[in-house]
């Protein structure tokens, strides 16, 4: 079984390697570094922060629900990943994941972006879905581009961030139907 396991992650790396750039155009490797850091859970926090006091009912409700999903999400990949240990690839960029987070499987930015779609299309129009799946999709190919990830890695962060993102939007609704004080006040302000 382990033999079995090793071959799976020569593979997968093989087949990361070839999905990353070597020397893209600066402008490429520019574009995919602005994509992969529009999955940053800081910046998402603090537009869902913005989003929830400029924002009316429905504003509110996407940002409060997007902000518990991944919010339980950040706190579950990072038991995971303390569970696997994966090294992430070698690489130049990125030093602040490197730095910060060492683990690569699952990756983080690929699980927030599927549960950002998954949440989106609890609330959005098709065309709205869409658009964030092509980002979510984009987000993905940036971490094994930039060599922060490799393929399993983006692959399985997808999955977790749907699934997890479902029991979650779940879970979030029930406990707002037992809390209705809590919900009111998060959905209308202070």
């Amino acid at each position: 079984m382990k033999a079995f396991y090793y071959k799976l992650l020569k593979r997968d790396e093989e087949v990361s390697s070839r999905l990353a750039l070597e020397n893209p155009p600066r402008a490429l490797e520019l574009f995919l570094q602005l994509i992969s850091h529009t999955c940053d859970s800081w910046y998402w926090m603090v537009g869902l922060v913005l989003l929830w006091v400029i924002s009316n009912r429905a504003g509110k409700e996407i940002a409060v629900t997007t902000a518990f999903v991944t919010g339980t999400l950040a706190f579950v990949v990072l038991l995971v990943k303390f569970l696997f240990r994966r090294p992430r690839p070698e690489g130049d960029w990125g030093q602040i994941y490197r730095v910060n987070d060492p683990h690569s499987f699952p990756s983080g930015h690929a699980a927030r972006a599927a549960a950002i779609v998954v949440v989106v299309a609890h609330f959005l129009p098709w065309w709205a879905v869409m658009l964030v799946i092509i980002w979510a999709l984009l987000v993905g190919y940036s971490r094994v581009a930039l060599k922060v990830h490799y393929l399993s890695d983006v692959l399985f962060g997808y999955l977790f961030g749907v699934l997890f993102a479902l029991v979650m939007l779940w879970v979030f609704a029930f406990l707002m139907k037992i809390f209705p004080k809590i919900a009111k006040i998060l959905f209308k302000g202070f």
